[in-house]
Formats: C-alpha cells, structure tokens, sequence
C-alpha cells in the first residue's frame, strides 16, 4: 500500500495552470518540413471551428502559391497586413496592433519561426505570438521540427542546411496543444515534383539537396520524437495535477541510482545504452542523501560527483534525492515522474544487507508498483542495467567506533565496577546490575552503537565475574540472569542507536545550516555589489571562502577574458591555465581539474552564466578533495555571482542608455535651440544688412540709423548666445576654475546692470543697495555674467512697463541678492527644474510666448553653474505677488553668497 500522500495532488502542479503567465492558449501544427500540409490541416480545422459559430481571424496566412490552401481562406475573415519599408522593398508582415485592437477570441499566426521585418516591434513572430497569448488571445501557428532551437546542429549535421530562423524550444513545451501533421517521405517527395510545395523551378534544386529520402526520413523521426516527448511531459504534468499514480508506460523514462563505490561509473555508461536501446528515452541519474544518516566519505563522496559529471556529459539529467527513508524517497520520485524504468545495481556487499531484511532492491521488488527494475552485477554490467544504490548501504546505522569513543565507554564500565564492589561491601541486597546498566546507558548516549555494545558486553563479564554467584567465574548460575543480560544489549543498541542518529543529525543541521548561512552572506554581498568589478570581487572572495582555496573572476574584455578579480590577489596564469578558461568561456563547459579538457592543471574553470547569456569564467584551484556538497554550495554561489554580474552589465547598460538618451535630448534641445534662436538674429541682420546694401542711397538717415541699430542688437544677441553656450560647455567639460578674491559687491551689481540698462525699455529697474554691503569673496567676472543672466531672463519675461527690483542684504552668515520681475511667474511644478539646461516653462504664460529674446534656454542653468563653483547658492520662489484681479505673479531669483570668516588675532 502506497503511502497516502502520494495519492494527493501534487500542490505546485495544481497551480502551475493558475499561475501561467499567458493566459491565451497556444496549439501548434508541427511537422517535419515545408509541404507536409500543416497550413492547409490549420485551416481545415479553423473552417470547422467558425462553422461551429466560433470567432476565427486569420492574422498572417502563408499559401506559397498553393491552390488549394488558397481556397480554404474562402469564408474566413482575413486581417490586411501591415507594410514595412526596408531597403527601397515594401514587405507585408503581421500587424500586431491591429490584432492586439481586435481582440479576437482565435486567430491564426502561420510561420511560428519568422523573422520580422526591420522597423517591426519584435524581431520574431513568435514573439508577437507571446504578446497575443499575453492579451488572453487564442492562437493557432505552425512548425518545422529543424526550426527548434536545441536541433539546429543536429539538422545541420543530417541535412548541410545551416537553420537561421529558430525559435526556443520552451515554446512548444509550453504550448497546450500539439497537433503533429506527417505524411510518408514517399508521399511529401511526390508533392515536391508536382510543384504541390515549391514552384517547378526551384522544387527540382530542392529536391536533390534538402528533400532528400534520407533527410526526410530522419527529419520526420526527430518530429515525432518531439512531439511525442512533448506529450509524455504533458501527461506527467497531469498525473500529477490529478495525483495519479505512476507508471503510465506511454513513454519510457529511465532513474538511475548511484552511491559511491566502485560500480558507479560503470553504472552510469550502462545507463545510457539503456536510453539508447529504448529510442532515446529521458534518463535521470540519482543520488540519494538520507537526512538521519552521516554524510558519505570523501572517496565516496568523489566518486559520486565523478559519476554525475559523466552523467550530464551523457546526457542526462541528475539530482539529489533526499529523505528519511531510501526506498520511499526513489519511489515517491518514480511515482511523481512517470518513471517505467528503475536501474539499481547488485554487489556481493550486499548479501549481509539481504540477510538482514535491509536489501534495496527487495524493497523496490516489494513496493514498487508496477516499475520495471534492472540490475548490473559487480563486475559484469550489462547493457540494459542501471545503477547501485546501496554501498555503502544507507540502511547501516551511523555507530561511531573511534578510539576516543571506546576510552569513554571503558571509562564507565570501570567507574561502574568500581561503585558496584564498594556497594557490595556496603550492602549486600544492592541491584548492582543497575549500575551496570547505566554505564551501558553512558557509552551508547556519548559514544555510539558499537562502543555501547563492547560496553555491555564487558559489563556483562564483569558483573558475572565478580558478583553473580558462583564469584570469580564466567558460569551463569541463574536463568533469570540471561534477561538480565538481554537487557544490557538492547539499552546498548537503542541508545546506541539513538544518540548516533541524533549526532549525525547534529553534523548534518550544521552542516547545511553552514551552507545556508554562506550563501545568504554571499546573497547580501553580491547584491550589494554596484558595478562589475564589486560583483567579481564579491563572487571571488565568496568562491574562495567555500572552496577552500584561491579563486579567481575572469570577465571578457577586449576580445579576450582578463582577470577582473582574485582571492588572494593571483599573478599571471600559465598558457595552459588560460587555455582553459578560454575553453570553458567559448564552449561554455568546465575545463582544469576533474574535467575532460586540460585535467592536468591545478585550476578548474567554470563558466559564468546568466539569465540571459555567458557573462565570464571563473576559477578555483584544487588544493583538496571537496565533498559533493562543498561543490553544491560553490556551484550555487557560482551562480549567484553570474546573475549578480549580469545585473551590472545590465545596470551599467542602463546607464550608458540613459546618458544616450539624455545626450540624444540635450542635442535635439540645443539643434531646435539654434534653429530657432540663432537664425532669428541671422535672419535679422541678413536683412538689415541686405537692405542697406542694395537700397542705401534711397534711405532716409533715421531708417539707415535704425536699421544699423538693429544689425547692433542681434549681433549682440547672437555673441550672447554663443557665449552662453561656450560658458555651458566650461561647465560640462568640468574646465572651470574660479579667480576668487574679496570683491565689493556692489561694484559687480553696478556693472552687470550696466550691461542691460539698453534692454530694459520702460521696464523701471529699482536698487536697494546698501553702502555698507561687506565684501564677499568671488570671481568678478563669473558673477557679474551669472547677474546678467537673470537680469536678461527678468527683462525677457516682464511686461514693458513693469518693475524690476536688485536687492542686496547681509545676514547673520551670507550675503543674499534679489532679482524680481512682475511677470507671469513660474508654476509651482516647474520651479525645481527651472534651472535645467535647455528649460522652458511649457505653461501658458507670458514666459512661454517665444518672443525675440528668450534665449536657448540656457542663462539660468549657467548662472547656477557658475555660482555653484564659486561656492554660493541659487533659488528660485514664485509667484510672489498678487495683482489687482486676484492672481498671482512675480518670480524672485536668490543668490546666497557665504561672508567670509574673519581671521582670528
């Protein structure tokens, strides 16, 4: 009888449709190649979904040509296709917007493995198909087997047709339905030559290269095997939706178990020719971990990694098993995986095991409901066995058997005989055999299974030697003595038993609780890691604190990789260690030590790889045997430290985008700026110039005095342009170095106002200067430009006959300067920002008319510059006051300038 959670359903399988990130569903028409039919079986079936009143669109249909799969579009609303120009050619493709509007309840995506045109949304159609799934769209599509990603060498290889456009394989795994459309390589070859698949003048060139009997043929067994694979993994994921119970032979699949002796490479090769024997089933290659047993030694702990690493280089998948109890946990993963095929293996070791009623494989004859179990005896393994799973047997109680642990136990028996003889002198009615027992008691708590039964057994010989009469004899003289003696072996055994169980619970609850703990401070460093090189450090240090021994991060950099990080600090690698590390980054597998490639050297590289792709190498030196989970943990750190360094490049990725982008904005800014602000002043004296050229003479003094004013005032502007963005670009190139000195500020405010007192008009401008303003120290020059700016910014944004007022006072520590105007002012959410380059108010106000003498946006981003660098601080407060119909206007400028601090007698 099956234990009874085993008949639940299985908790993640069951939310595994709730949690599906597409909520549309996805059947695909797959077959072997082009002409097998998979378009026109498509259109059959959508012809008879509409017939049946269902809502079909047909997105993007492929016919080729072919009459006949042109007539099935007949009835069924086709969607236009959208036009994308590329290279002087007009391409039809899929418009997925207008599909995305429509929201149908089914449409039809021919040609899964598209590539789309330059210019549309995605690069793939399959991907578009993600987006409709997304959109809780149904879709239909179509598939050749050659255009699954994991088969383009495996085509290459059968056919010389290197395959271009591919999609992930995940695709058709995740797909909910798969409808596989095959005909004979005899039949689909008498299509090809009357033209039913390509035109006359390409189908006889297709023919002899593609289309060949051979290639079809092969093609159509890998089809089939997809498909059916595809299917298998569905019916698992039902059974355990439902909580059936397995095998359903409908596929084979094949579980390997291994230990650490000596038959488990053996067993590992015995367990691919089993694969290949049944059509390439899926094979898994198991180790089992018990979580009351000690940890295996490190030899076996060796030899159970090497056999795993052979494993994945065959092939196959491996995992850990882990549980209280070895046959309930291989069972229970059988059970769960459609498992048909469990493959363990038979050593003389065993016998005793057997003899005990301990025996795996009788457990698994005697429970395992239905599995086919094979075995490979010790030195003859054959081609349909599998592996061993019981030596060291994991049914052997963990027993202790140090010599410490036998001093311990010796120790109590003695200090028992030693009370027991005093008390016999004492009284004569004592129950010595008390004493005894509790020495038993001692050794099996403290020191294990065997020590406690040497313990009784010499407790035993001791209290029958000394006080059970006849004395100074080993003769039993009472039969009620053997119960006595019973018991002394059973207290020894259980409590032997016990406290071994319990201490390797101990070993092994610290042991991963260690592995844990690593991990979670690897966790915290790597993602606390910024850049690159803070995450291969990180990676590095936390590497080499789980291995053992020095660690190195090599990252790709200039056509090569370079070492980006090392704990400790590591000098140049030999040509054969960096042969190794190239091997690994370019091959993606391990290469060094303990591997197929290069196992001479003392390094094992690794590759780094990330969600999305390889990222770099790393490596660590064998300086000692690691045990399998030592190289569990350092793997998972390995693969922390790959995400936490793709996170960087991401992040440093973002960056570089968002200073692109930013550039990119400030260009367009400062091209409109000057398209606009330079060529009205241009414009303007152009013209000027132009009239007084050509009609000079025939001009009036006053008109030619006029005209000359206004050739003045827009070459003016248009320096002051170019100074402003001659200044800004000071600023950015980080080229500003501020002549500072004590400077009477009032001298700087009467020069600035100098310089604009021309472009005030009937503006009054009001000065609250006091006389006895200290003086400040700066950079006259720098602050009697940042003055003019915002005075310039005032004048541009006031009305003509509105005030101006400069105000300077001092308080307790800075010197403060005011600038207002009685224009419009600043919205509120525009304050922060009015100091950006390029910036202007987008709000409908008399600061955003565009009049002549705006400027390119760039007067109070300098002003802010420029007082910044002398070591001040600029502000802005509006709308100030209030006018007579109740709104609000005005704009203040500040400028805090720090007093300086008199020297101390």
């Amino acid at each position: 009888m099956h234990p009874p959670d085993l008949q639940r359903p299985d908790p993640e399988a069951s939310l595994a449709p709730v949690r599906r990130e597409k909520p549309g569903r996805l059947r695909v028409y797959i077959g072997m190649s082009p002409g097998v039919g998979k378009t026109y079986e498509m259109l059959q079936a959508a012809a008879r979904r509409k017939a049946d009143g269902g809502e079909v669109l047909v997105g993007l249909i492929e016919t080729h040509g072919r009459r006949e799969t042109e007539a099935l579009l007949d009835g069924l609303e086709v969607m236009p296709r959208l036009p994308i120009e590329y290279r002087g050619r007009t391409l039809m493709e899929f418009d997925l917007d207008a599909a995305l509007a429509r929201k149908p309840a089914l449409i039809l995506v021919d040609e899964h493995a598209h590539s789309n045109a330059p210019g549309a949304r995605h690069p793939k159609r399959w991907q578009d198909v993600d987006e409709l799934l997304a959109a809780g769209i149904d879709v239909w599509t179509t598939l050749n087997v050659q255009h699954l990603e994991s088969l383009v060498d495996v085509v290459w290889k059968i056919t010389g047709v290197r395959v271009r456009e591919t999609v992930p394989d995940h695709v058709l795994a995740e797909a909910d339905q798969i409808r596989m459309v095959d005909i004979t390589p005899e039949e689909l070859r008498a299509r090809l030559e009357a033209g039913k698949v390509y035109a006359p003048e390409t189908a006889g060139l297709a023919g002899d290269r593609f289309f060949k009997l051979e290639n079809l043929t092969a093609l159509r067994e890998l089809a089939l095997r997809r498909a059916a694979q595809t299917v298998d993994d569905q019916l698992t994921a039902q059974m355990r939706r439902q909580g059936i119970e397995g095998p359903w032979a409908a596929g084979e699949r094949i579980l390997v178990l291994i230990a650490g002796d000596a038959m488990a490479m053996p067993l590992v090769r015995a367990g691919r020719r089993l694969a290949d024997l049944m059509m390439d089933a899926p094979w898994t290659v198991a180790t089992v971990e018990l979580s009351d047993r000690a940890p295996p030694s490190p030899d076996r702990g060796r030899r159970v990694a090497e056999a795993i690493k052979l494993a994945e280089q065959l092939g196959a998948s491996t995992l850990v098993l882990t549980g209280d109890d070895l046959p309930g946990a291989v069972l229970d993963f059988a059970r769960r995986n459609n498992v048909t095929q469990i493959v363990l293996g038979k050593s003389k070791a065993q016998r005793l095991r057997r003899l005990a009623g301990r025996d795996l494989a009788l457990a698994l004859l005697d429970r395992s409901g239905g599995a086919a179990l094979h075995f490979v005896t010790e030195g003859a393994p054959s081609p349909t066995a599998a592996a061993d799973a019981a030596a060291p047997s994991p049914w052997r109680k963990p027993s202790g058997g140090r010599l410490k642990d036998y001093a311990i136990a010796g120790g109590a028996v003695a200090v028992a005989t030693l009370c027991s003889a005093g008390l016999d002198h004492i009284s004569a009615s004592a129950n010595l055999a008390m004493i005894y027992l509790a020495s038993v008691l001692i050794a099996g708590l403290f020191s294990g299974l065997r020590p406690a039964l040497a313990a009784a057994a010499a407790s035993i010989g001791l209290y029958n030697f000394l006080f059970l009469e006849p004395r100074l004899t080993f003769t039993i003289g009472h039969a009620s003595d053997l119960l006595t003696f019973a018991i002394f072996f059973a207290a020894a055994g259980t409590t032997g038993w016990l406290s071994g169980r319990v201490r390797d619970q101990a070993r092994l609850g610290s042991r991963r609780g260690a592995a844990v703990a690593a991990l979670l401070a690897a966790s915290r460093r790597l993602s606390g890691a910024s850049t690159r090189k803070e995450a291969a450090q990180a990676l590095a240090e936390q590497a080499a604190a789980a291995g053992g021994g020095p660690a190195v991060v090599m990252l790709p950099a200039g056509g090569d990789l370079a070492v980006a990080a090392g704990a400790p600090e590591l000098s140049n690698f030999t040509e054969a260690e960096t042969a190794a590390a190239r091997w690994a980054w370019e091959r993606g597998e391990a290469a060094g030590a303990g591997t197929d490639t290069l196992p001479q050297i003392g390094w094992t590289f690794r590759p780094l790889v990330g969600v999305r792709a390889p990222v770099g190498v790393a490596g660590y030196r064998e300086d000692r045997q690691r045990s399998p989970e030592e190289d569990r943990l350092l793997a998972a750190m390995l693969d922390q430290g790959a995400v936490a360094l793709e996170r960087a490049d991401l992040a440093d990725s973002h960056a570089a985008a968002e200073a692109l982008r930013r550039a990119d904005r400030l260009r367009a800014a400062l091209f409109n700026s000057i398209s606009h602000d330079l060529r009205t002043p241009l414009s303007t004296v152009m013209g000027s110039a132009s009239t007084l050229i050509e009609l000079g003479a025939e001009l009036t003094p006053a008109t030619r005095a006029d005209l000359l004013l206004s050739i003045r005032e827009e070459a003016e502007r248009l320096n002051g342009y170019v100074g402003n963005l001659l200044d800004m670009t000071r600023l950015e190139g980080d080229a500003l170095r501020p002549q500072q000195r004590l400077v009477d500020l009032r001298e700087v405010l009467d020069a600035a106002i100098g310089r604009v007192e021309r472009r005030l008009g009937n503006r009054p401008l009001i000065r609250e200067i006091p006389d006895d303003l200290p003086r400040v120290e700066l950079d006259p020059t720098l602050m009697e430009q940042a003055l003019v700016n915002i005075l310039e910014n005032a004048i541009a944004y006031s009305p003509d006959d509105a005030p101006i007022e400069v105000a300077a006072y001092e308080d307790r520590s800075n010197v403060v300067i005011s600038i207002e105007d009685e224009g419009k002012g600043i919205p509120t959410s525009e304050l922060e920002r009015v100091f950006d380059r390029f910036r202007r108010v987008e709000e409908s106000s008399d600061r955003t008319r565009g009049d002549r003498g705006k400027g390119v946006g760039l007067g109070l981003s300098i002003s802010k510059g420029f007082v910044e660098a002398m070591g001040g601080r600029i502000a802005a407060a509006s709308p100030i006051h209030t006018d007579p119909a109740g709104g609000l206007r005005g704009t203040r400028i500040l400028i805090s300038l720090r007093k300086p601090v008199p020297a101390v007698p």
